[in-house]
């Protein structure tokens, strides 16, 4: 992976649960680090079957790797929020992590 492709501030958000002052559940999104990558809109469809799911992935996104992100994630680009539908080990090298994504909202 070239550095010099690697030219968009992302952040990447899990969600976190807790509770308020009355009990009541409450989610909201925590950051949990921000670094450079590449977003690239996908023209076209582009789907990915797994188990039988079919998922349309609207971007991909390539950033060093980083242990432990989740399919339940998000990743925030400018205004754009983005649903991950897969996290990929690029050749299994923990160099290169692919995202494929969806926009959400």
């Amino acid at each position: 992976m070239k550095a010099g492709q690697l030219d968009q501030r992302v952040t990447l958000e899990r969600l976190s649960g807790g509770v308020d002052e009355l009990g009541q559940p409450i989610e909201s999104w925590a950051p949990l680090f921000t670094c450079w990558a590449a977003v690239e809109p996908l023209t076209g469809r582009e789907f990915l079957a797994a188990q039988a799911a079919v998922s349309e992935v609207t971007a991909r996104i390539r950033m060093r790797y980083r242990p432990g992100v989740l399919g339940t994630d998000r990743v925030i680009h400018g205004s754009t929020t983005y649903g991950i539908e897969a996290a990929i080990d690029l050749r299994s090298g923990n160099r290169e992590l692919v995202l494929m994504c969806k926009a959400v909202g």
